[in-house]
């Protein structure tokens, strides 16, 4: 009897080291997320005092947030380059650029070196997100839930982590490098991946197709837009009423080049914009607001709640992934919602000088936006999920532009000291008003199309679905033709014509499975 050769595993190593090398890929998202998002606060004017009297402080600090467009262009194009590179060379590429920026920030004494290393650490950060996206895909479940989970913590804490390294400085130049260490954990990490990735086999990453990159081509063009339009707002000093109606029609701009695609991906980019708009520019005015000069508790009274909500939103994207399979449609608007209760916390608890109470609305915030973006992650696939990302990061652009036109309209006609503190107060709680009601819109509009897609698959009433009904008409037709019945598959029986004997359940017009005909036994042979 012959036995067949014993097949061998093309990645022979992965059985060996396929854990270490989800081990190094956790870390790595642990690490390098952070210093991506870090990136897109723009913190000079806190520092403000210490540049040198020749430099003019409000075009150093547009260059400054020069870091988020760049951020933004860079996800979608550098989605549609993982087709064609390994992700391990571009998470070292993006860890390197970063470091490179960290290390020219110590030489920047113009406004241009300056805008040459924020678009360096924008395009490194742009770079990281995706590419850790898509090096957790296939690797085990729970990382793409802490994946979700860190994307959200550093959302949730971007404002905070780039105000902390400002404390008691003396050099301005620490804004364009605030965690050089970190940097280099970071880039050891990427390393260290790199070379358990080959010796693990180089095990293929998942890539879009080529509608899924020419969708990431198109997120590019909005991306684009919202930055110029940030730009130029920010230079020729436009009103309110025109900057909220261009965040308007960024925001719109932004959930109607979600509605492309499937239903599961419809929601998945519905829920990425809305988790982008809000959750950033949310914290970070919070994180303003409690700062102490008004009266709050200040960076140190924050990282308790900052640490509950990270810690619960990274055990709740990784619970999710594990424990809620088949959820996703149910788990995405609760987040959402829990989002919403989170804002209406925001009214209620802010400001206040004891920060333990603020756990409650970043918890909200970030379980919801974890459990949301996990449980959507979840229906779709890579291209769908770098899509939907790509239109998230430039909802975060669109939130700012949003939260700006609305403290530019509290902040009119400000006198006194306690005016300002009383109009930021108002501005935040009008901001949270605005995110609430957002988010509600999205929960509706990602149900209505839900609802609409469903009716659009389901088969027309009173009848069989189409396909069905297509196969049964041409069944038909070709059993009208036949004169006899055939013995090859797929044949059917003339209707009317009595049913074969050997099979009395074959009804008319149904296909009739075909019976080889017998061959003759060599026994025969020898007996003739």
């Amino acid at each position: 009897m012959a036995v067949p050769p014993i097949q061998r595993s093309p990645h022979p190593a992965g059985l060996r080291h396929s854990w270490l090398l989800d081990v190094v890929l956790g870390l790595l998202v642990l690490v390098a997320l952070p210093l991506a998002i870090v990136a897109i606060p723009n913190t000079l004017s806190v520092v403000a005092d210490l540049l040198p009297g020749d430099f003019d402080q409000i075009g150093l600090s547009r260059t400054h947030g020069l870091a988020l467009p760049a951020l933004m262009l860079t996800v979608p194009l550098a989605a549609v380059a993982l087709r064609r590179m390994k992700v391990a060379h571009v998470l070292v590429a993006g860890l390197a650029l970063v470091a490179v920026a960290d290390a020219a920030g110590g030489y920047a004494a113009s406004e241009l070196v300056v805008g040459v290393v924020r678009v360096l650490r924008g395009v490194g950060g742009g770079l990281i997100v995706p590419a850790t996206l898509v090096a957790v895909w296939d690797r085990t479940p729970a990382l793409r839930g802490l994946w979700a989970g860190v994307l959200c913590v550093s959302l949730l804490e971007a404002q905070a982590f780039a105000l902390w390294p400002l404390v008691d400085v003396t050099s301005w130049k620490v804004t364009l490098q605030p965690y050089p260490m970190a940097t280099g954990v970071g880039l050891a990490l990427a390393a260290a991946y790199l070379v358990v990735w080959r010796i693990d086999g180089q095990p293929p990453a998942p890539a879009p197709d080529a509608r899924e990159r020419s969708r990431l081509l198109l997120a590019a063009v909005p991306a684009a837009g919202i930055a110029v339009v940030a730009i130029s707002t920010a230079s020729a000093g436009w009103g309110v009423v025109p900057v909220i109606l261009l965040a308007g029609v960024a925001i719109a701009g932004l959930l109607a080049l979600g509605s492309i695609g499937r239903a599961e991906g419809r929601t998945h980019a519905y829920t990425m914009v809305a988790v982008g708009v809000v959750l950033l520019p949310s914290t970070a005015q919070v994180t303003l607001v409690e700062m102490g000069g008004l009266g709050g508790p200040g960076l140190r009274g924050l990282w308790t709640p900052f640490g509950v909500a990270a810690v619960l939103a990274v055990v709740a994207g990784v619970g999710v992934r594990l424990f809620a399979k088949g959820g996703g449609r149910l788990a995405a608007p609760l987040g959402l919602l829990a989002m919403v209760v989170g804002l209406c916390s925001v009214r209620l608890v802010v400001p206040s000088a004891d920060g333990l109470v603020l756990a409650v609305p970043f918890t909200l915030l970030a379980v919801g936006a974890t459990v949301a973006v996990t449980a959507t992650l979840g229906e779709v696939g890579i291209g769908a999920a770098a899509f939907g990302l790509s239109l998230g990061i430039a909802g975060v652009l669109a939130g700012y532009l949003l939260g700006t036109g609305v403290q530019m309209w509290m902040l009119e006609g400000v006198g006194s000291r306690q005016e300002l503190v009383d109009s930021f107060v108002g501005a935040l709680h009008w901001w949270a008003l605005i995110g609430g009601f957002l988010l509600v819109g999205v929960i509706v509009l990602a149900a209505v199309m839900g609802r609409r897609a469903s009716r659009e698959d389901e088969p027309p009433s009173g009848g069989e679905p189409a396909e069905v009904a297509v196969a049964v008409g041409a069944g038909r037709e070709l059993g009208a033709a036949a004169q006899e019945p055939v013995t090859t598959w797929g044949s059917v029986v003339p209707e009317g014509s009595p049913a074969p004997e050997e099979d009395e359940s074959v009804e008319p017009g149904e296909p009739v499975p075909a019976v080889p005909p017998q061959a003759p036994s060599p026994e025969d042979g020898e007996r003739s």
